[in-house]
């Protein structure tokens, strides 16, 4: 439609979310908007607003009548609604009920001393190797990837296999290859669930492989935990770093002081936005959030960086400061019933990694002028290739 703000928005800073998204809810935190695929949308960037349609289950990924579905983007996994319109709910509540279990924050913690051990392991690979050193290669990537295959059950060595896959679905321009890749990750991670009925082990796929629903949605919750479970946080690993060393002081503060620790962690996922793509929610009936009347089958754009960055919420909202204590909780991993179950898992996972490295390297600095990182536009996650540094 001719005058709506149109997406994705210009963003000159890898490290900063673009200025629409601020500009926009200086006027309203909920605002109409038209999509990269020239449709009308609903943009959420207000805290308080966002945390309101997380909550209310009249909102969903699914569509009554998916072909006629306004689109986020070309993006077969997250560009526009998935699920049964019909079961969305029930299916939900199912998955999460048999998955809450295995992502625990206990049994996360329980993990914390081999995922400690693990980045202790490659960092000591950086080492050898000496700089410079592409830390996404030799930390950023192997780490999650690992920690994911051990905890849900996947083999290590098919790790090129999957991770081609997990790149090509988050293909922007072609939706043929997106789609192509997500079918061929669920069947792929579906075909390891069903062996797991016959030889189960200590795993999540384990937990999954006698699950009481239809095998497509098995198969679909297999390949969004391979998939989620590692592209995510290698990204964040990488932006928390890129934080660190765009400010040195607080490099030095978490190493001066550990009890920081936990703090950062939470400030890195507040703060670090490789991605702006937002995430696809539709009314399932007629919702009014913050006096905004939404239509039932409308879409809803929910940009949790933008919220995380909420300047009613959060005091100078685009500094990275470790030592914040906000007393309201990021949005980086949701809220209410659709809080990321890997929340625990992540945490432990940038806990390590923060916790050690700058210990390891205190003298870390990038290997190449900031200007020159180029972060991918044309992938749902965006994020870097390769992140030169040395010390």
């Amino acid at each position: 439609m001719p005058g709506l703000p149109r997406l994705p928005f210009d963003r000159p800073d890898v490290l900063e979310i673009s200025p629409g998204f601020g500009e926009l809810r200086s006027r309203a935190p909920i605002t109409r908007v038209t999509t990269a695929m020239g449709d009308e949308a609903w943009l959420v960037t207000g805290y308080e607003e966002i945390r309101q349609v997380f909550g209310d289950d009249r909102f969903g990924r699914s569509h009554p009548d998916p072909p006629s579905a306004a689109r986020l983007s070309n993006n077969a996994l997250l560009g526009g609604p998935t699920g049964d319109y019909a079961t969305e709910r029930s299916v939900h509540t199912q998955m999460r009920r048999l998955l809450s279990p295995a992502f625990s924050a206990r049994r996360m913690r329980n993990l914390s001393d081999r995922v400690g051990a693990l980045t202790g392991r490659l960092l000591d690979g950086l080492a050898e190797q000496g700089p410079p050193a592409d830390l996404h290669a030799g930390l950023s990537l192997p780490l999650p990837i690992q920690v994911i295959c051990e905890l849900l059950g996947v083999p290590y060595e098919d790790r090129d296999r999957f991770r081609a896959m997990a790149e090509a679905m988050t293909d922007l321009r072609h939706p043929e290859r997106s789609a192509a890749a997500q079918m061929e990750m669920n069947t792929y991670t579906y075909d390891i669930v069903k062996a797991k009925r016959d030889h189960p082990a200590e795993d999540v796929y384990s937990d999954l492989a006698n699950a009481a629903l239809p095998e497509d949605d098995v198969a679909r919750i297999a390949g969004g935990l391979l998939f989620a479970g590692h592209e995510t946080t290698v990204n964040q690993i990488d932006y928390g770093v890129l934080l660190f060393l765009r400010d040195p002081a607080q490099r030095d503060a978490l190493r001066s002081y550990p009890s920081l620790l936990d703090g950062a962690v939470e400030e890195i996922m507040r703060v670090a936005s490789p991605s702006e793509h937002g995430l696809v929610r539709y009314a399932h009936e007629d919702v009014e959030v913050a006096g905004v009347r939404i239509r039932a089958g409308e879409l809803v754009m929910l940009s949790t960086p933008a919220a995380n960055r909420d300047e009613r919420v959060y005091p100078d909202p685009d500094s990275f400061d470790i030592r914040r204590r906000d007393p309201l909780p990021h949005v980086g991993f949701g809220h209410g019933p659709h809080h990321c179950l890997g929340a625990s898992l992540a945490r432990v996972e940038l806990r390590a990694v923060f916790g050690s490295l700058f210990a390891r390297f205190p003298t870390l600095a990038l290997a190449v002028p900031y200007e020159e990182l180029r972060a991918h536009t044309d992938r749902l996650a965006g994020g870097f290739d390769t992140l030169p540094v040395m010390w």
